[in-house]
Formats: structure tokens, sequence, C-alpha cells
């Protein structure tokens, strides 16, 4: 550690924490830990996002280094899309929490359930 603290407002890394932590960084990066996908690929796969959310998630996870846009330079135009080595060492972080989702959801589900009864 470099001294840094994400829970001070000053801490760098907060941003980091902002750029991971969108609901669809955090699907788009474990479907591409799987290997190199396309586009329509990825909109399969990530059920629910727009085509512009998409674009505009695949373009900021590139900027900050995390995915790698491959252009084959081939008509009709085939793009891939891939992590970087400093994806990959999010996606398996992020798998797991996918994981711990799907395991809890429905813990979380009756949790709520039970609050708004009680508040009722």
């Amino acid at each position: 550690m470099n001294g840094a603290s994400v829970f001070s407002r000053s801490c760098p890394s907060r941003g980091a924490l902002e750029l991971v932590a969108g609901k669809w960084a955090l699907l788009v990066i474990p479907a591409l830990g799987g290997g190199p996908m396309r586009n329509n690929e990825l909109l399969r796969r990530v059920d629910g996002v727009s085509q512009k959310v998409l674009t505009q998630t695949l373009r900021e996870l590139e900027r900050n280094g995390l995915v790698v846009r491959q252009d084959h330079q081939v008509v009709p135009p085939h793009v891939e899309y891939r992590l970087s080595a400093l994806g990959e060492s999010l996606s398996a972080t992020l798998v797991q929490l996918d994981q711990w989702a799907e395991r809890h959801h429905d813990a979380l589900r009756q949790a709520r359930e039970d609050f708004d009864a009680a508040s009722a």
C-alpha cells in the first residue's frame, strides 16, 4: 500500500472504484474474462444493455486500460474486445462478486420484504 485509503475523500483510488462499480462495467468485465468477444456477442451475453450504453462502457474501460479493442481492418468490419492484463487482474474479483450476488439475491429480497413489512 502507498498510504492511500479509499475512505479518504482525497484518495485517487476512489476514481477506480467509481469506474468499476457501474452496473454495466460489473458485467462486461467478467463477460470478457472468457476471452475476446465481438460487440454482438457482448450484447447477447450482457442481457439488457443497449448498444449505446455498451459502446460507452467499452470506451471508458478501454480509456482506463482495462479493455483492449482490436480492429482486424477487414470488410465487413471485425472488431473484438478483450481484457488487458489489468482487466484480467480485476475480472477474478468481479466474478466472485457476481457469484455472491447469484447465491444471496433471495436473502436480500427477503430482508427487504421483512424490513418493509416491519416499517409499514
